[in-house]
């Protein structure tokens, strides 16, 4: 009996499960990013995001990336040299969206490893906490610093 899809979804078995492999994902991934995002606002007492606003848009696909960045530098020393090869290639397959290859390195990690989604709350909980504890702020250190050079501004 064929597997019933919907129009434009593959028919074989293994693709469906790739697919739902990277809806989730992404999902997943979408919602840490999203969460750190509102949570750093929150502490630093600025409005939520916006869906419609470019700048929003920016930062949260800015964390997007850092988080699929960090659950590949998380998750690379489990794996053999052979499995590292594998999701080389499959990253390698997508083209040149950096974003993209590191989904497509997540599905080929959640293949190879078969305690992926504990590892991925881990990390999860891990990159939220330190998120939380730098204020999420990149150059932090040369921000207060050049923040105190500003007109109007006391030094400390």
């Amino acid at each position: 009996m064929p597997f019933r899809t919907r129009a434009g979804q593959p028919r074989d078995l293994l693709a469906l499960i790739e697919g739902e492999v990277r809806e989730r994902i992404e999902d997943a991934v979408d919602h840490v990013s999203l969460e750190v995002m509102v949570a750093r606002r929150r502490r630093q007492g600025l409005p939520a995001p916006l869906a419609d606003s470019a700048r929003d848009r920016q930062e949260f696909t800015g964390g997007v990336r850092a988080f699929l960045e960090r659950l590949q530098a998380d998750l690379q020393p489990a794996l053999t040299l052979e499995q590292e090869r594998r999701v080389r290639e499959a990253a390698g397959r997508t083209g040149a969206d950096p974003v993209a290859r590191l989904v497509a390195g997540q599905v080929a990690l959640a293949r190879e490893l078969p305690d992926y989604w504990q590892r991925f709350e881990a990390i999860r909980l891990a990159y939220a906490a330190d998120q939380h504890r730098s204020g999420g702020n990149r150059g932090g250190l040369l921000r207060r610093l050049f923040a105190r050079r500003l007109p109007g501004r006391e030094r400390p």
